[in-house]
């Protein structure tokens, strides 16, 4: 699991019916130094299926690749990057 900030929207013209009730966020990645104010890095970033309804500039973990689908058991849903938690405090 990794922390991440959500940067933007993704707006579909179409959503598979399995998918209707969230949306799709843009967030990057961050690494430590840039949880701690002093990374100046911007990490590329990636589409994040967001059922909790995180806000831009908020801070998530990021569940990803297989584990992405473990909370769908028993109809698993095609995502690569899953909002596991909105983070309302970081404490270093």
């Amino acid at each position: 699991m990794r922390i991440g900030k959500i940067i933007g929207k993704v707006t579909l013209s179409r959503a598979h019916p399995s998918m209707v009730g969230a949306s799709y966020r843009l967030a990057t990645p961050l690494a430590f130094a840039d949880l701690r104010g002093e990374g100046t890095h911007e990490a590329e970033p990636f589409v994040v299926y967001d059922d909790l309804g995180a806000a831009d500039g908020s801070l998530i973990a990021i569940s990803e690749g297989g584990e992405a689908a473990q909370p769908f058991r028993p109809e698993p849903k095609p995502v690569d990057a899953y909002n596991a938690a909105i983070l309302d405090h970081l404490h270093l």
